[in-house]
């Protein structure tokens, strides 16, 4: 039985070929850490990202330079581009203009309700939607007076901005609440779900480096995900993004939401390990970083509970002295010497997600 309530029903909104909200399957994003200006250094990191499992990436527009890169950059790849624009509506227009697939803005900081208007105006003659992103660090000084900075302003400040876009007839909007604590991000979201049926992109902003960035987003976008809430998820890490594309899909698996490619089930080791198993799992892990095709696979520790820990794993090695074996749900396959695990177990996945893909008709 899921621990993940019904899915909220949200408005359909659609971004390049990807179709947020409205029954759709929650979509993963991030973030470039490129200068967007350095076109081929972006271009390469999103088309790396891509593989990974990346299916929207955002990318900040500091200048006008960055605005205008967009357009090259969009030629040479294949997932929709968000412009992440804060203070200057120019740059909005610019990057509209230029191709990108949606706009990120805090209507707040864009500054007068004329400069609102023309980007939401040239969203709209362009076909694109905005993200209206409300952050606890930049809340309207009379609402943070009011509330403070806790989810009830978060909540207030999304509620002034969704007014003042609506207003202005334009509806293909994605909305965030974010502050950097799981608590007050958790409670914002379940405020603005009960008051909008906008689609919601969710994450913890500014969640940390690896170790923290990855349990408060966890915990944060987990929460948030099993009740029923979310449409898009980026996961923030102080990292390289790939982290946060990894990351992202083992919430959504842990949650069962959604599968993508290897899941690797391995033990913390004691004392009957006589491998090294830490790096064994390393290694098969970075090289099956690629595949998309859903296969469980486990990496143990001992022959002596290895196969029937893991009997679920479509295919699993255990080590031992010297030599370890070969199993598949929970069943003995063969004995493999230790230094040919890593490549046993390789050409069985390879060989098992090849057949699957055959099984399902799909190409490559």
């Amino acid at each position: 039985m899921s621990i993940v309530k019904k899915r909220r029903i949200t408005r359909q909104i659609t971004i390049g070929s990807v179709k947020i909200g409205g029954g759709a399957p929650v979509a993963v994003q991030s973030m470039t850490n490129t200068y967007t200006q350095d076109v081929a250094s972006t271009a390469f990191q999103i088309q790396k990202l891509s593989k990974a499992g990346c299916e929207i990436i955002r990318v900040a527009i500091p200048d006008m330079e960055a605005a205008r890169a967009v357009k090259k950059i969009k030629k040479q790849i294949d997932i929709p581009l968000i412009a992440d624009i804060h203070f200057d509506h120019r740059l909005a227009i610019a990057a509209a203009e230029n191709g990108a697939d949606a706009l990120r803005i805090n209507p707040g900081n864009i500054g007068a309700e004329s400069k609102v208007k023309k980007v939401v105006q040239c969203a709209k003659n362009n076909g694109i939607s905005i993200r209206i992103g409300v952050n606890s660090g930049s809340l309207e000084k009379d609402i943070e007076l009011e509330f403070g900075n806790g989810s009830e302003a978060m909540a207030k400040s999304a509620q002034r901005n969704i007014e003042l876009v609506r207003g202005m007839d334009f509806h293909d909007i994605k909305l965030s609440v974010k502050a950097s604590d799981v608590s007050r991000t958790v409670e914002a979201y379940r405020l603005v779900s009960s008051q909008t049926d906008l689609p919601l992109h969710v994450g913890v902003t500014e969640a940390g480096g690896l170790i923290a960035g990855i349990s408060k987003s966890a915990l944060g976008i987990g929460m948030i995900l099993a009740e029923g809430i979310g449409d898009t998820i980026r996961v923030s890490l102080t990292r390289d993004p790939g982290e946060e594309i990894r990351t992202a899909w083992e919430i959504l698996r842990a949650l069962e939401i959604r599968k993508r490619g290897v899941e690797i089930i391995s033990c913390p080791t004691c004392g009957r390990c006589r491998i090294d198993l830490f790096n064994i799992a390393e290694k098969v892990e970075n090289a099956l970083l690629e595949y998309t095709t859903p296969v469980k696979i486990a990496i143990m520790g001992c022959v002596v509970n290895g196969p029937g820990e893991a009997k679920e794993a479509d295919i699993g090695i255990a080590g031992g002295d010297g030599i370890g074996i070969l199993f598949k749900k929970g069943k003995f396959v063969k004995k493999v010497p230790q230094d040919q695990l890593i490549d046993v177990l390789l050409e069985e996945v390879k060989k098992y997600t090849m057949s699957r893909r055959e099984l399902n008709g799909e190409k490559g």
